[in-house]
């Protein structure tokens, strides 16, 4: 019901649409509620670019050139909150959907993915934290060829596709030998009829994957799930490994990011929770939640109008109740 209140919605193109959007209310950084014991939160970023250069300590907020604002850093078209529970033994993943709105550093109001390049990582985890009440500190930025290559030091992914998400990659024209079938081992390229089914992904077609938004329905919102089933996919791939490999792991990721203020010790501290939580049940949220959001356009863009209270109310429950939270099926 809610996805085709959506779907309503984002068809229309009266005043409803175009509309000024309502302010946001967020929580003074000085009030965010105390984490809770035994939670760990790590702000996993990508850039929409396959190479990405760090955005300089002192660059200009906003980046602008003769007025208009410019994308030199890229913008975070994928923003998930892992979050590792030692004291409830849960391991979660939240998504934010790329073209939600939100209160801006500089108080105006603009979409979230454009934040980093705006402004930095560090003012990018201060607003997510006063946007959903959850202090938010560590962050790792990644580009679309360090995601690859972290996919393809384990060996790449199984992820089960329909029909369009297959017409779609076939379309997008995937690297030979990238995506195979593994009921018959044939190539995504092969230019015969392809069946539902499961297909083994390298990391640079996995890619390609996680960034489908006009297959299938869904838009941004099935994006998110689609990065989300990337994660939790490999987090099972890490079930069996030992603590050398787990080590291992942290040098690889520590070499294929763009920027983190995690460095090695920390990250070493995150591994090991993890490799501790690595029998649970990944668990998945993603923000706004159904019935919290509505399309609008806003400074001539597609964007979406976030319920924020909404969204702290769910992450709150979220975070204190063991509970599998997934998408609807017909979004």
């Amino acid at each position: 019901m809610a996805a085709a209140v959506l779907l309503c919605c984002a068809g229309a193109a009266g005043a409803e649409y175009s509309r000024t959007p309502q302010p946001i209310v967020t929580i003074p950084y000085e009030e965010i509620s105390r984490t809770m014991d035994g939670q760990h939160h790590y702000l996993l970023l990508c850039t929409d670019l396959w190479k990405a250069n760090p955005r300089p300590a002192d660059a200009p907020t906003p980046v602008q050139a003769n007025g208009k604002r410019r994308d030199l850093y890229g913008n975070t078209d994928g923003i998930v909150l892992v979050t590792l529970d030692t004291r409830a033994h849960r391991v979660m993943l939240t998504s934010f959907i790329r073209d939600a709105l939100v209160k801006k550093p500089n108080g105006g109001t603009g979409r979230i993915n454009y934040v980093y390049n705006d402004y930095g990582p560090e003012a990018l985890c201060r607003l997510i934290s006063e946007h959903i009440d959850v202090r938010v500190e560590d962050y790792l930025l990644f580009d679309f060829t360090q995601i690859a290559n972290i996919v393809d030091y384990l060996g790449g992914v199984d992820i089960e596709l329909n029909a369009e998400e297959i017409s779609y990659l076939e379309r997008y024209a995937v690297p030979p030998g990238s995506v195979r079938s593994l009921e018959d081992g044939k190539d995504l390229r092969s230019g015969s009829y392809h069946r539902p089914g499961v297909y083994h992904f390298s990391g640079h077609s996995a890619v390609i994957y996680m960034r489908i938004r006009k297959a299938g329905g869904g838009g941004d919102f099935m994006r998110t799930q689609r990065a989300r089933t990337v994660m939790s996919t490999l987090a099972d791939k890490c079930r069996e490994i030992t603590w050398e490999e787990a080590e291992a792991l942290v040098n690889n990721v520590m070499d294929n990011n763009t920027s983190t203020n995690i460095n090695l010790e920390g990250m070493l501290e995150a591994a090991r929770y993890a490799y501790s939580l690595k029998d649970c049940t990944i668990e998945e949220l993603r923000l706004p939640p159904d019935g919290a959001v509505r399309p609008i356009n806003f400074a001539a863009m597609a964007a979406q109008e976030v319920d924020w209270e909404a969204c702290r109310a769910a992450m709150a429950y979220y975070l204190q109740n063991s509970f599998l939270v997934v998408d609807d099926e017909d979004e």
